[in-house]
């Protein structure tokens, strides 16, 4: 109701908002620039979430959108980066005509998808960062009707703040208003304001660790590419800085790196899809804590065992809970491996651009590489579209040991009890990698309790997802071997269990969802509660 109420009176006061005479700066995107997709949109095709709308020159916003990841990306105005790859009038013309279409038909309703708060935040980013193509040669009425449209955003974005969802969106509301704050002329109360917000948000979404709430390693990068233009401007202009900030970035560089694999993608846990390798290079070259990953994230929760080529990362925690764990995947003691130049072992990850039932898939404990109890997710969603699927039955516990053996393995030995209450049974697991990183071992248990032990069998299968470019071929009943497409090879032995290769998807593919193949053992209480596996090196 309040929101409502809110929503209301800016639409009814929505021209009273004062236009600025002018923008003081148009902050640097980091995020890549394709010449090509720019091409296709001054020919009117607009290749957006993995699909193509063709408008024969019209605008875009006449169309009926093909998805809602589409009309997401188009509403949010990302895409204006593209046409920074050339100079030119034309690209600026056809850019301001867009803007100018989505003025005249979105710019008066404050409804729907283009006025959703996360949608508004990366709109009023790409409009002050990209402002300079907008506005090339742009006669004074555009001016001030893109500088007044600017403005009343802004002041949506600030009426909506306290109705804004916790975690990444709220997060990116406060940078957006703390970037309009310094790029378009602001009183120096509301510069402060806006940075004291900011400061909230390091306070309560990034953890001491550096990790995101949400556990989410995507988030982090996806947080920082909006975080580094905006400290680099605050200190362009002299303004000080919100006190937080530079601290905030100098924590969550050492998370990137934690969760950064050999190939240079990051760990799919929780949310996370593909990312561009130019994406995550750009960051980095401006990470002034260079430094060896650290070897866990004790307030994130997860573990990371590195030795030689060799690094294998395993979620250890619990998810986040209540709005944060819309987004949380079932995957407690899931472990992603990578050798060399590739990923071997890796968890199916998020879809980019699929609707929510693949979504919804993605996140149970099957799409993971941990084990699955009666076909059941370790953590239980909710299905109502009321509570936004969020976790309604989570792991509560989470033990978590780190040893360094006499023989120089490093050792996890971990254990969780998502599936305690409704079958009795605790799953253990060791994972263990040799000083050299030529051999990784592992070792799944299921423990029950003494008043479930009479209750009947439990059917348990530990799935091991292959990443797409990794050839499988079974050797024998027990072992199958695992290529890159450099050759370099890994063999994948259970003694005494069936390893079985069957069809799986993958979908964190940078092209969209996949296929690829898994690993399956199945094993079963009483009589055969653990299975030992290993991973070695062949070339």
């Amino acid at each position: 109701m309040l929101r409502r109420a809110a929503l209301l009176r800016l639409r009814l006061f929505r021209h009273t908002v004062n236009a600025p005479e002018r923008l003081i700066v148009a902050p640097t995107d980091l995020r890549v620039v394709d010449p090509h997709v720019a091409e296709e949109i001054l020919t009117g095709r607009f290749p957006l979430a993995g699909r193509m709308l063709e408008t024969g020159g019209k605008s875009p916003f006449t169309f009926s959108l093909p998805s809602r990841s589409f009309a997401l990306r188009l509403h949010s105005f990302g895409w204006l980066r593209h046409m920074r790859a050339k100079k030119s009038d034309f690209h600026s013309n056809v850019a301001r005509a867009i803007v100018n279409s989505w003025l005249s038909i979105h710019g008066g309703r404050i409804e729907g998808i283009a006025w959703e708060i996360d949608v508004t935040a990366q709109r009023v980013i790409a409009w002050l960062s990209h402002s300079p193509v907008v506005l090339q040669n742009a006669d004074r009425g555009f001016y001030r009707r893109f500088l007044r449209s600017l403005a009343f955003q802004v002041r949506f974005l600030r009426r909506m703040a306290k109705y804004a969802p916790p975690g990444e969106t709220r997060f990116r509301l406060r940078v957006a208003l703390a970037m309009a704050s310094i790029a378009m002329p602001a009183r120096a109360s509301a510069l402060r304001k806006a940075a004291e917000a900011l400061d909230q948000e390091f306070d309560s979404q990034i953890l001491p660790d550096g990790g995101h709430i949400s556990r989410n390693p995507r988030v982090g990068l996806e947080l920082l590419l909006d975080l580094l233009p905006l400290r680099q401007t605050y200190i362009n202009l002299g303004h000080d800085l919100p006190q937080k900030l530079i601290s905030g970035i100098d924590r969550m560089y050492p998370a990137l790196r934690f969760f950064r694999h050999q190939d240079g993608d990051l760990a799919l846990f929780n949310g996370a899809t593909s990312t561009l390798a130019t994406e995550l290079i750009s960051l980095l070259r401006y990470d002034e804590t260079a430094g060896d990953p650290f070897k866990a994230m004790p307030h994130s929760r997860y573990q990371r065992l590195a030795a030689g080529r060799t690094v294998v990362i395993a979620d250890t925690g619990l998810p986040p809970s209540g709005a944060l764990s819309r987004t949380a995947h079932a995957g407690c003691l899931s472990f992603e491996m990578s050798s060399g130049r590739h990923r071997f072992i890796v968890n199916s990850g998020s879809p980019k651009f699929a609707g929510s039932r693949y979504v919804e898939i993605a996140r149970t404990t099957a799409a993971h590489s941990t084990v699955t109890l009666n076909d059941t997710s370790s953590s239980r969603f909710s299905t109502s579209d009321f509570v936004s699927h969020i976790i309604v039955e989570a792991v509560k516990t989470v033990n978590v040991d780190r040893a360094l053996a006499d023989d120089g393995r490093d050792v996890i030995r971990a254990s969780h009890d998502g599936y305690l209450r409704a079958f009795g049974a605790l799953h253990e697991r060791e994972l263990t990698l040799n000083a050299t990183g030529s051999i990784m071992t592992g070792c799944d248990r299921l423990v029950v309790s003494e008043e479930r032990k009479s209750d009947g069998e439990l059917q348990a299968v530990a799935r091991f997802h292959a990443h797409p470019s990794i050839n499988l071929k079974q050797m024998d009943r027990e072992s199958v071997l695992m290529t890159a497409p450099d050759g370099e090879s890994w063999l994948f032995s259970s003694p005494g269990n069936t390893v079985q290769i069957s069809e799986d998807v993958f979908f964190a593919d940078a092209s969209g969802i996949c296929g690829s193949d898994q690993m399956e053992i199945s094993f079963s209480y009483p009589e055969r509660p653990e299975i030992r596996w290993f991973l070695s090196r062949r070339s």
